[in-house]
């Protein structure tokens, strides 16, 4: 049997999309994929459907590497309903209770989120990806079940307080990979004896993106470059080749590396470079003692990320 041909291009960079509301992140993936054309294309973690913001979307070769954001720390702007709490602990749930929100300050809140800055455990909620068993928790919870599940480490590096309007409060939160956001908010309303659940929630960082440094492209941008270059074939009567047609999409990507800032960068000259392209580890003058780098070649090409080994040579660990 002949082998089906892959279709799509071998188009690779990392698009900044915000993800609008009520999209799921694979919905926002597969329109992102079709409008580029693309060969090959994944997200850096999904955002829920009422969530907004910030959706890393890997192209190409690039998705070799989204483990790294996928790893990062996240920023995100959360609403928080105090006084009800919800099956799903957002407004997509039905409210469970309704408790009085009259003994709250804002003293009393910023008392209470001081509690969880820093290192903290989280009960993952029935409303997530965990697997049980080999299902998804949330199809569990969709059926009327629920199951145990064990506490998971996280750290809360930053939790700001930006607004309070009772009964709604907003809070900036920097966090670790793996933080529920909807768990958080219902932790807090917990602690502050009424109860609460997520009305809003947008994520405004991943790694070394950052809402204000750089800027998040629409999927309404991103249809509207694409309309143009079809309606410019369209006026044109010719169709140029494909790749030319889809320039002014392919500008938004950013480079691989730019995803991997905190890495210290390392030049290897041509015999480093070569030997570490067949997978073995190179010592290289003046590299860091531990942790990961950016590799480059004397021409600045970026040829992937290595790792440093207890005998100070760099050990490739994921190449371009």
């Amino acid at each position: 049997m002949a082998r089906r041909r892959k279709q799509g291009r071998k188009v690779a960079g990392i698009l900044l999309l915000d993800k609008p509301l009520g999209d799921t992140s694979n919905h926002a993936l597969q329109r992102v994929k079709h409008l580029f054309y693309a060969a090959k294309a994944g997200h850096t973690g999904s955002l829920d459907p009422l969530a907004t913001g910030l959706l890393p979307i890997c192209l190409g070769h690039t998705t070799k590497f989204s483990s790294f954001l996928l790893d990062a720390d996240k920023r995100y702007r959360v609403r928080v309903r105090l006084g009800e709490t919800t099956t799903t602990a957002d407004a997509e749930g039905e409210i469970l209770e309704r408790r009085p929100t009259d003994g709250v300050t804002e003293a009393g809140v910023l008392a209470c989120i001081e509690r969880f800055v820093g290192d903290i455990e989280q009960l993952p909620p029935m409303y997530s990806a965990v697997k049980h068993q080999g299902q998804r928790l949330y199809k569990l919870a969709r059926e009327g079940r629920e199951v145990e599940r064990q506490p998971r480490a996280i750290r809360i590096h930053r939790l700001e307080l930006t607004s309070f309007a009772l009964p709604d409060l907003e809070l900036d939160v920097h966090c670790s990979k793996g933080t529920y956001v909807r768990t958080l908010a219902e932790d807090i309303g917990n602690c502050l004896g009424c109860g609460g659940h997520v009305i809003g929630l947008r994520r405004t960082g991943v790694g070394p993106y950052i809402e204000g440094d750089t800027r998040f492209v629409t999927m309404d941008e991103l249809q509207a470059l694409a309309d143009a270059a079809r309606d410019a074939d369209a006026e044109d009567g010719s169709a140029p080749p494909l790749h030319e047609r889809l320039q002014t999409l392919d500008a938004l990507l950013l480079s691989l590396d730019t995803a991997l800032g905190h890495c210290p960068a390392l030049r290897l000259s041509a015999d480093a470079a070569f030997y570490l392209g067949q997978g073995q580890p190179v010592l290289v003058p003046q590299a860091p003692t531990e942790g990961m780098v950016r590799l480059y070649d004397q021409s600045e090409r970026f040829l992937g990320v290595g790792s440093i080994l207890d005998d100070g040579r760099v050990q490739p660990k994921r190449l371009v």
